[in-house]
This record gives C-alpha cells, sequence and structure tokens, in this order.
C-alpha cells in the first residue's frame, strides 16, 4: 500500500521510520518532510496546511492512508476534507479537534462532565482579565485558547508577571486570533505525565507512557521548549496510575464527545498532572507528542497499520497491541539561542557514525549533497535499552558524535536521580 504522511518534524519521522517497518507498505509520501524522512521517503513539496493540494496529490497518487502528523491540519479539517473525497485517514476530524484547537472547549468539556482537572476562568475582554488578576491567587497558569506552537501558556507567579503576559496575548496579539479568550487556571502540583492512546470513539487502547522535558536548561531551568528530550515508560506513573488515568479522565472524556454528537477517532494525547489528589488534565492533544513519539513508537512491536486502519474502521477491540518491555531514551539538539532567535544553515556532521542509537530529524534540509539545520530543534537521538541507565549513556555516547555550529542539548535527560 502506499502511505501519505502530512508533516515535517522529527514526530513525523518517527511515524515515518515506523510505517516503513510495516510489510504491508510499498511506498511512502512525506509533505514536506525534511532530509532525514527523505532516506525513508519521497519527500513532497506542499505544505502542511495546504489542504486542496494535499487532497489533490493524494487521489492522483492513489494513496491508501494518509496520516496527519501537526495539529494545525486537524484543526482545520483535513479529515473532513479527505473524508468527503473517500480517501482514507488516521486523525480525528475538525470537532474532534478542538480538544486541542480551543482550549476553553476542552476546559468547558471537563467541567460538564466532572473530569479532573483544575479550576478555571475564561475572558474574552482585556479588562476582565485583569481585574481578575488583580484578585486573584498566584501563581497561576495563563493561556491562550487557541492553537500557539506549544508557546501559549505562561506560568506567573504575580500580578506584573500577569499582566505582561496578557498584554503580549491581547495586546501585541502575539498569538493572533489564538489570544482572543484567555484562559486563567490555578496551579497544579506534581509530575507532569504524558499518557497517548489510540481510539476509535468507543474503544481506548493507551501506548506506553512518556515524560517530556520541557525546559531548555538542566535541571528543568530556563524559558519551556517544544521539547527538549523524553523517556518511556514513564517512571512516575505506576499500572495502577495508568489505570486510573483510564477510568477516570480517558474513557469519560471520549463518552464526553460521545453525548456531545462528537466520535473521536486518532491519538487521543492526554497532558497530565499527577498530583496528591490523583491524575488532573492539564490539556489535550489531537495527535502524538513531540518528543514523546520519538520514545514510544520505538517500544511498539504491532504493526503500525495495522493499529491504524483498526482505528478508522472502528475495530481497536480486534487489535491486541504488544510493546517491547524495554526503556527508551531521547535527547533533542537544537539550535543556539532556541527557544529565542537562532540561525540555521549549518552543516550537521558526524551523522555516520552513529551506530546505537537512531537519529530523528526535526529542523533539517538538504543543500548541495549536505543535510543542513533549518530549524531550532534540529534532530533527536533516541536509544533503547533494558534500563533508562543503559539508553541514556548509549544517547550520550552517539550524540557527540554529531556537530553543527551552535549545537546544545541538555545533558540531564533520564539522569538515575530522576527515574
Amino acid at each position: 500500500m502506499k502511505v501519505l504522511v502530512i508533516g515535517g518534524g522529527g514526530r513525523e519521522h518517527a511515524i515515518v521510520h515506523k510505517l516503513s517497518q510495516s510489510p504491508k507498505v510499498d511506498k511512502i509520501y512525506c509533505a514536506p518532510g525534511n532530509a532525514g524522512i527523505g532516506l525513508l521517503a519521497e519527500c513532497v513539496d506542499i505544505k502542511v496546511g495546504d489542504i486542496e493540494k494535499l487532497k489533490e496529490f493524494a487521489i492522483k497518487n492513489d494513496i491508501d492512508l494518509t496520516v496527519v502528523g501537526p495539529e494545525m491540519p486537524l484543526v482545520q479539517g483535513i479529515v473532513d476534507e479527505f473524508e468527503k473525497a473517500g480517501l482514507k485517514i488516521f486523525g480525528p476530524n475538525k470537532s474532534a479537534a478542538a480538544v486541542e484547537g480551543s482550549k476553553y472547549f476542552t476546559k468547558q468539556l471537563l467541567s460538564k462532565y466532572n473530569i479532573p482537572t483544575g479550576r478555571f476562568k475564561a475572558f474574552d475582554k482585556y479588562q476582565e482579565v485583569l481585574k481578575f488578576l488583580k484578585e486573584t491567587w498566584y501563581p497561576v497558569v495563563m493561556k491562550a485558547d487557541g492553537l500557539a506552537q506549544g508557546k501559549g501558556v505562561f506560568i506567573v507567579k504575580d500580578f506584573i508577571e500577569a499582566k505582561e503576559a496578557l498584554d503580549l496575548m491581547m495586546k501585541k496579539r502575539i498569538f493572533g486570533a489564538s489570544g482572543d479568550i484567555v484562559i486563567i487556571e490555578e496551579m497544579l502540583f506534581g509530575k507532569e505525565a504524558s499518557v497517548f492512546a489510540f481510539t476509535d470513539g468507543e474503544n481506548i487502547l493507551p501506548m506506553v507512557s512518556a515524560m517530556d522535558y520541557k525546559k531548555v536548561y538542566e535541571g528543568d531551568k530556563g524559558p519551556n521548549t517544544g521539547g527538549m528530550g523524553s523517556i518511556a515508560p514513564n517512571p512516575y506513573l505506576e499500572e495502577e496510575t495508568l489505570e486510573e488515568v483510564m477510568e477516570s479522565i480517558l474513557k469519560p472524556m471520549v463518552k464526553a464527545l460521545q453525548k456531545e454528537g462528537i466520535v473521536y477517532k486518532g491519538v487521543l494525547y492526554a497532558g497530565l498532572m499527577l498530583t496528591k489528589e490523583g491524575p488532573k488534565v492539564l490539556e489535550f492533544n489531537a495527535r502524538f507528542g513531540d518528543p514523546e513519539t520519538q520514545v514510544v513508537l520505538p517500544l511498539l512491536k504491532t504493526d503500525l497499520i495495522d493499529i491504524m486502519e483498526a482505528t478508522i474502521e472502528g475495530k481497536l477491540d480486534k487489535i491486541q497491541i504488544e510493546w517491547e518491555d524495554k526503556k527508551a531514551v531521547c535527547a533533542v539538539a537544537v539550535s543556539n539561542g532556541y527557544p529565542g532567535e537562532y540561525q540555521t544553515g549549518f552543516e550537521i556532521t558526524g551523522l555516520e557514525k552513529v551506530k546505537e542509537a537512531f537519529v530523528y530529524h526535526a529542523g533539517t534540509s538538504l543543500k548541495d549533497g549536505k543535510i543542513t539545520t533549518s530549524g531550532g530543534r534540529v534532530l533527536a537521538v533516541t536509544s533503547i535499552g533494558d534500563s533508562y541507565e543503559e539508553a541514556r549513556e548509549k544517547v550520550y555516547r552517539e550524540i557527540k558524535k554529531i556537530r553543527f555550529e551552535g549545537m546544545y542539548y541538555r545533558k540531564d535527560i533520564a539522569l538515575v536521580s530522576q527515574v
């Protein structure tokens, strides 16, 4: 079969890599792809938001299955458009993708159906938010309602910081229309966890849990990023806690969507805080996470094609997913200055020397036969081992072989003291 993967980051490279292992797959296309993906798939120069061109390509090339990586096309309704054209596509439709597209929609849903989450207030007028911020408790979490490339969340410890964040969202409009509604949430404390699950709108099959390292510097210091590394499974998410997540969060969420007339098919990604009162929802995403996918999918033994087709066809109850009983560790190499301003276009060397890890490309391009940097997060190095320590040692031994100007990576991913 012929498969089209939409996206061009490390997550999509992980998806393409796993799909390439399926005996059912003859040909993979990726739009737009990157230099690493190009070694496994034919890259197509179509932007992820150009739904019409992507649909035309899928029809013209007799694509049997399209897999959507990033959130933007899902929120824009790519699944609805493909299905109207009779094309098979993996991912939630537009109304279901609202769980990520609108934090306000999701918080209302969680509140309505008593799914554990932090208390919140939502505002669409600047002066009303300002008044609330003068009277509220601190610290609080401030969020832009819509998509903001993972940067629309501010943890503020006093009114001064809160006003600065509010001005960025509602006056300077750094997130555009995504900041038209601002959500203020109580701060939750505990360990964060990411739980992905496949769901066909009725059945739910959880994946191996993961833990993401969001801060740019060691010791979880500095600004938030899209993710500086990850490990799987999450050492803080025990089996009984995962069962609690299934019973109190994932199953009720799928049922809540059903009651609202929404059938959710695809990956449901719960960002959680493991609090003293139990797991609570920080956010939901409508797709695989990044860089968590780079540690979750390498542990998957079952054919990903079988799982995706069963999800689309509403037959997940017929599938039993098997996982490697191992640990996966991933460290992300970024451009100097990330998550702020950074330069690109630097040659990446040493990739061919990496033997005990897989390198997932995120921000890379092929230029005059050379692989160069083209983004903030450049690549992710992932290894598997019988222990976190073994996998971690492989990752850091291998990542040292790679070079590009200004290359930076955290050196504390999966430290024994953390796991």
